[in-house]
């Protein structure tokens, strides 16, 4: 066994689970996982949807158990940063100069949230979500009801947040830059939720953008502080504002590896097995721009499905076992009363046939759900179910067989799921 051990860089979803699937492999040398935060790994999706509700407490969020790390033999430094990778000699260091060697080192740095340049973007009272402390935040303002919130973004983020945000109260106006949110799905998906969001009270304006952020100046004891009170729009619009909050997507924290000479481009490439171009280095979650087998594409993943098989994909791959993270991207997102799954490889959906089993008029009534398919050469590349709960595994199993489907009784809620999977 080498004398090195292996070095976890982040603190996220798939630094936690690849941790884990070191020890379940059999890995017996020494694991540290360098995160910058001052918490263990932990789960990011519920700081925008439960935890931001109030619904699922703090210990829930954690990737594994209470003491799991030093029951385990783990060293976990938190707070700290990693300022130089070097491949050639396989040294890390840390910001605080000390050096640590590596039989394999895994970059799974996440991504930070992009902000806007314009005018007044330093001003109190606007705000981004992608740390535990932001939602924790988040959650303490929106809580108080009754503000004025408006958010930036109309794509899973600003939609959920804006949920959040009616559900405790508060007046909502959605700025996004396209004329349907949630621009991933096909126009007549993206006004099924705008119609939703709107009969909750929630405002739209779309294609439009802010150019500048207004404050005035609160006086609090001896300190002066300017708070945001007022987006203008591109049109001239002024959107009077409490609380403002940015959800225009993020940047793949990809400088780490860019110093280190590493092949990127949208992130950290990586092949199928999560390796980077240089030995002994990996790369998984929001940062891996990842070889997806099933399309011959590299894609860069954002959400939970991709971080927990990444973790466990690139952990496997480490200690020099043949693995691939081949399974269909998949993510969630409650919003409402509403519960929507999905699966599927998206940039195969894009101008893919939508077709749709049940009614989207249907749900709009209160009644059942419905489940959406994209069809390219009459096989199923991504399917999305909206309030019908235990479809998924059926999808899956659809997507990964690359089956030629029969259109009328995909659209038949007549015909279980399962029947139209081949067997074996």
């Amino acid at each position: 066994m080498d004398e090195h051990g292996m070095v976890i860089v982040g603190g996220g979803l798939a630094a936690g689970t690849a941790a884990k699937t070191l020890r379940a492999e059999g890995w017996e040398g020494s694991i540290t996982v360098i995160g910058a935060e001052h918490r263990e790994p932990y789960l990011r999706p519920p700081l925008s949807k439960e935890f931001l509700l109030g619904k699922a407490p703090e210990e829930e969020l954690a990737v594994n158990p209470p003491g799991w790390y030093a029951e385990n033999g783990v060293d976990l430094r938190l707070g700290e940063r990693v300022t130089q990778l070097v491949p050639a000699s396989r040294v890390v260091t840390l910001e605080s100069g000390a050096l640590l060697p590596y039989r394999a080192v895994l970059l799974a740095t996440g991504a930070s949230p992009r902000t806007l340049d314009i005018p007044g973007a330093h001003l109190e009272g606007i705000v981004t979500l992608r740390r535990f402390e932001d939602s924790l935040a988040l959650r303490a303002q929106l809580s108080e009801g009754g503000q004025r919130v408006v958010i930036v973004g109309s794509g899973w983020i600003g939609m959920e947040v804006a949920a959040a945000a009616r559900t405790y109260g508060n007046e909502v106006t959605v700025v996004g830059r396209e004329r349907t949110p949630l621009t991933q799905l096909e126009p007549e998906l993206g006004d099924y939720f705008r119609r939703l969001h709107e009969s909750e009270g929630v405002q739209f304006r779309l294609g439009a953008h802010p150019v500048e952020f207004k404050a005035t100046e609160d006086r609090v004891g001896a300190q002066e502080a300017e708070c945001v009170t007022c987006v203008v729009t591109n049109d001239g619009e002024r959107l009077g504002a409490d609380l403002v909050v940015v959800a225009v997507g993020v940047v793949p924290e990809a400088g780490l590896a860019q110093r280190a000479g590493l092949l990127t481009g949208n992130g950290i490439v990586v092949d199928a097995s999560l390796r980077t171009s240089a030995e002994g280095i990996y790369a998984a979650g929001d940062v891996a721009n990842s070889l997806q087998p099933f399309t011959g594409d590299h894609v860069r993943s954002e959400h939970w499905s991709n971080a927990l098989n990444g973790g466990k994909v690139a952990a496997k791959s480490m200690l020099g076992q043949d693995a691939k993270l081949e399974i269909a991207p998949y993510f969630y997102t409650d919003q409402y009363s509403l519960s929507l799954e999905y699966s599927g490889y998206w940039q195969r959906a894009r101008g893919a046939k939508l077709v749709l089993r049940g009614s989207i008029e249907t749900v709009e009534s209160g009644l059942d759900g419905f489940v959406a398919f994209w069809l390219r050469d009459r096989a199923v590349v991504a399917a999305m179910n909206v309030n019908t709960p235990k479809s998924q595994k059926a999808l899956k199993a659809l997507i990964a067989s690359r089956a030629v489907v029969d259109e009328a009784r995909l659209s038949d809620p007549a015909v279980p799921l399962a029947e139209l999977v081949p067997a074996g």
